[in-house]
């Protein structure tokens, strides 16, 4: 399994485009199903933080004023990366400010994002709804930090990607839940997601469907029904794939 970059930034605004800088960047790195190291930093970009944004974040224009320079701070953290994919919860917005701030330290950013929001709501359909705050007690993941701290939220999303992996393996048969079926997955739509996820299950191999039960019809390249066909423990719900967490 490849590793994957989970990232969460802070930032000065909502977008880019209106002029927002970010003021900190975290990023968890994961591999083989656990965390392999981190990179958090503040990072000054020359812009003045809103008081309502200070006051959501912790973040004071003084904190930012003392801090390294956003240009050293992205070379920094795209040393880190080393072209791992990475992962957001909401990924535009993380992706749109590591573009953008990429782009003024002089930096290319191809990194392909997935999205842990757009996730959620295909694995956990009867989760309140996919705000990560929500999605942490959902889950019961241990609080990082307090919440709009870049390193607490980078952490916390990195143990619900762990923990998406994990269910894909146990209740699906995944065999390699890696970045690019993240990203298959993510784009899949829901009425489909069923039959997408026999069709790459390790029984699924050998032409799967699902019927209309949810339950997997699995056949072999001549079209004949195999002798044993593969059931997943726990996975053909209808209501697409768990309606509570691990």
């Amino acid at each position: 399994m490849t590793r994957i970059a989970v990232i969460d930034f802070e930032t000065s605004g909502s977008t880019p485009g209106q002029g927002a800088r970010a003021t900190e960047i975290a990023i968890v790195m994961v591999d083989g199903g656990e965390v392999t190291g981190s990179f958090q930093s503040l990072m000054n970009g020359g812009v003045w933080i809103p008081p309502f944004i200070a006051q959501l974040t912790g973040i004071t224009n003084a904190m930012v004023e003392s801090a390294p320079q956003a240009r050293e701070v992205m070379r920094k953290a795209h040393d880190f990366v080393a072209g791992a994919p990475m992962v957001a919860h909401n990924a535009p917005f993380d992706q749109g400010f590591w573009r953008a701030e990429m782009g003024l330290a002089g930096l290319d950013a191809p990194h392909l994002f997935a999205c842990t929001v757009r996730l959620s709501r295909r694995l956990y359909p009867n989760a309140p709804n996919h705000r990560l705050g929500t999605l942490v007690e959902y889950h019961g993941i241990d609080s990082a930090g307090p919440a709009h701290r870049a390193m607490a939220d980078a952490s916390v999303t990195a143990q619900m990607l762990l923990r998406m992996q994990t269910h894909l393996r146990l209740h699906w048969d995944i065999e390699a839940p890696d970045h690019g079926f993240l990203v298959a997955l993510q784009a899949c739509a829901k009425a489909r997601l069923s039959d997408f996820l026999v069709r790459h299950s390790r029984g699924g191999r050998t032409n799967a469907v699902a019927r209309s039960d949810g339950t997997p019809d699995v056949r072999t390249a001549d079209g004949s029904a195999c002798e044993a066909p593969f059931k997943p423990p726990h996975a053909y719900a209808r209501t697409n794939v768990s309606n509570r967490p691990l």
